[in-house]
């Protein structure tokens, strides 16, 4: 059973009552898709914790300093000059709407996100426990779960949806395989696309194993 103290071991510099909702969410997505045994909870709890950093931020933050946009994006999604426009600087704040619709925008975003009409990219940024990104995948996820993601996107910002979307995630990219061998890294690979983080999804499955007895 996923409980409010078991989320808040693994986010422990999140207020308790700002966990707490999150629990019977969680439990009910679990149930939904099949996270059903130790092994897999841990797993999924350990890549949910991280994603939306100890449950305290469920919309992507795009409040990027203007150097750390082309290391971050690459110089195809995002010039200089625009980077210099648009990132944080001294004297000037971070527009993150215009770095959204530039990143995840244009010919990029509309192949690999189905970001196909201007303001896709801050409108679809990421949301949810893991943060779903893109037109198509909040066009995916919500006729899946019967909700109207593409009308309102803020709907993976509340606890409910926000926990059934991660659980989708989760079924969408066939996660419960390497969470039965143990397999950290192809997990992360699956959900992230890289590894970014993974000492941290490391540490917070090891101890979620050890809090679900595994």
């Amino acid at each position: 059973m996923i409980t409010p103290a078991l989320l808040s071991a693994l986010a422990p510099s999140t207020r308790p009552a700002i966990v707490a909702p999150f629990a019977p969410a969680l439990e009910t997505a679990c149930t939904r898709f099949g996270v059903d045994t130790p092994s897999r909870k841990a797993m999924f709890l350990a890549q949910v914790a991280h994603e939306c950093a100890g449950f305290s931020m469920l919309s992507e933050s795009l409040n990027y300093a203007a150097e750390k946009l082309v290391p971050k994006f690459g110089a195809r999604r995002i010039s200089e000059v625009d980077a210099q426009r648009l990132g944080r600087r001294d004297g000037q704040p971070a527009d993150p709407a215009g770095i959204a619709n530039i990143v995840y925008g244009g010919e990029w975003g509309r192949l690999h996100l189905g970001n196909t009409q201007p303001g896709d990219g801050w409108l679809y940024r990421g949301r949810g426990l893991i943060q779903l990104t893109g037109r198509s995948a909040y066009q995916r996820a919500g006729q899946a779960l019967g909700l109207d993601l593409i009308g309102n996107p803020d709907l993976l910002l509340t606890p409910g949806p926000a926990a059934l979307s991660a659980g989708w995630f989760w079924d969408w990219k066939d996660c419960n395989g390497p969470a039965d061998a143990g397999q950290i890294s192809e997990c992360t690979r699956r959900i992230n696309g890289g590894q970014n983080g993974i000492d941290d999804r490391r540490a917070l499955w090891v101890l979620a194993c050890k809090l679900l007895g595994v």
